[in-house]
């Protein structure tokens, strides 16, 4: 007969040697944003904040972007292993700098930039948009605007100077003015006291990728099962967030970032799910953080012919498609 005592002892011995052995080791990663916390970053604070990265293996440290924070340049000298891009123009802009880093995911299939008006002023179409003073950033100018003036005959002489400030805006009724549409709208619903009326570029043509991972080549090309998994526990980050209980996430965004408040958090998630900002168009069949060549192509050409890009641009070694498009997370995306 087998002694119970000396089974049971046993048992206890192996669980002690087992409690003894260091645990497996994470793996060390930092990602950088491109600015204070925000749900605009949910996905990434999601993962983090509810142990999906560490499922992955990976020790991540999320770096706050700001006003004063280059973390596209840090990625480049080797100071971060993940960097957020605002829009895919960065990553043209990469390889037109010979800077050595691509995209390897797009968590927006929609930019968020938006043209904001007034309503009940005559502003129905986006083409009414022509008509109205407009307030751009000089980065907007630069980028989305000269899109503008090349598909849609908008004209810089109506342009003046936006400083992200709204109150030129509310104070001129035949005026417009960029936004984000996770943001500025609500700022104008609280400050004005009016619902606004809101163009979306992305659905007039503007078809950017937004909110990009980019890494450098060499961690691409020498650890491609380390990037495969930031990727992966992103894109389900994302899917926790938008779907699922994002209170890890948002508790974490306001640890970070103490000025942010849950009604504005409340707010662009719920943006995010009717513009379809994260999860819509290829993501929905693909999983989020899709891209396609085609896109790429569709939006370089748009940005050549605009006169943003130059064309001896090789665009297709801006980004990278082998770490998505593997439908990851797709159960998690509510069925209805």
């Amino acid at each position: 007969m087998i002694d119970a005592r000396r089974c049971l002892a046993g048992a206890a011995a192996l669980a002690a040697v087992l409690a003894a052995l260091p645990a497996l080791a994470l793996d060390k990663v930092s990602f950088g944003t491109d600015w204070k916390a925000e749900a605009e970053h949910g996905g990434f604070y999601q993962a983090l904040a509810d142990g999906t990265y560490r499922k992955h293996g990976l020790d991540v440290t999320i770096v706050q972007g700001g006003p004063q924070v280059n973390n596209q340049l840090m990625l480049a000298v080797g100071r971060l292993d993940f960097a957020m891009s605002a829009n895919t123009l960065q990553s043209f802009d990469a390889v037109a700098q010979n800077i050595p880093t691509l995209a390897v995911a797009a968590m927006f299939q929609k930019d968020p930039q938006v043209l904001i008006a007034h309503p009940d002023v005559g502003v129905e179409k986006f083409e009414d948009l022509r008509a109205l003073t407009l307030f751009v950033s000089k980065e907007g100018i630069a980028t989305y605007f000269q899109w503008l003036k090349t598909d849609y005959k908008f004209n810089e002489s109506r342009v003046k100077p936006y400083t992200f400030n709204a109150q030129p805006f509310l104070a001129d009724k035949q005026s417009a003015m960029q936004g984000y549409v996770t943001s500025e709208p609500y700022a104008i619903e609280k400050q004005g006291r009016f619902k606004p009326k809101i163009f979306l570029l992305a659905d007039y043509g503007f078809n950017t990728y937004s909110t990009l991972i980019e890494t450098r080549r060499d961690l691409a090309e020498n650890k491609p099962e380390l990037v495969q998994r930031f990727v992966d526990a992103s894109i389900i980050g994302w899917y926790h967030y938008l779907y699922g209980d994002n209170s890890p996430g948002n508790t974490l965004i306001k640890k970070h970032n103490p000025e942010m408040t849950d009604e504005l958090l409340a707010y662009s998630v719920a943006t995010m799910k009717e513009y379809g900002i994260v999860d819509s168009g290829d993501a929905t069949t693909l999983g989020i953080g899709a891209m396609t060549d085609a896109r790429m192509a569709s939006f370089f050409d748009k940005m050549v012919r605009a006169g943003v890009v130059k064309p001896s641009v090789d665009f297709r070694k801006s980004y990278s498609l082998q770490f998505v498009n593997k439908m990851v997370g797709l159960e998690l995306r509510p069925k209805n």
